[in-house]
């Protein structure tokens, strides 16, 4: 596996945890994921890999989501943090999760995986503009709930 290649293992796996909620589902759909990457020859050095890999995996997510149903998280819960940052984090986290899935999956790309908004906008299939119209309309509905929550 290249290096570039590798870096990416991380990206994908945080993509699929965050499209499954379950560790070990994550894990074994990062791994198909590039199991179907390396079996399709024909794309490897060609084109945009990562891109192409976040299309793999969020097809892989969708039919995993059909045959299974979600599970509660429990994990979730850091082990150090003080309350107040579980408190804030989970009021964030709960602000996040009454997003629409295509605003949640922006705001997951960009802050969680630290993707440009070119490379979402190859991801996801839609132009620069929307992206970055998409983040901003999330970050608006987040900052207004947290406000109503008396966060921000």
């Amino acid at each position: 596996m290249s290096l570039e290649l590798k870096d990416q293992y991380d990206k994908i796996y945080k993509y699929c945890y965050f499209k499954v909620k379950n560790s070990h589902v994550a894990e074994d759909l990062t791994q198909e994921t590039f199991l179907k990457f390396f079996s399709q020859n024909s794309y490897i050095n060609r084109g945009k890999t990562l891109a192409y890999l976040y299309t793999i995996a969020k097809h892989l997510c969708i039919d995993t989501y059909k045959k299974t149903e979600m599970l509660p998280l429990d994990e979730d819960i850091p082990s150090e943090s003080t309350f107040k940052d579980f408190e804030t984090s989970f009021a964030i986290r709960q602000a996040i999760e009454t997003l629409s899935e295509d605003l949640q999956e922006v705001i997951f790309l960009r802050f969680v995986n630290d993707l440009s908004i070119i490379e979402i906008s190859s991801i996801v299939g839609i132009s620069r503009f929307s992206v970055y119209r998409r983040v901003n309309k999330a970050l608006k509905e987040i900052k207004l709930i947290l406000k109503e929550e008396d966060f921000y």
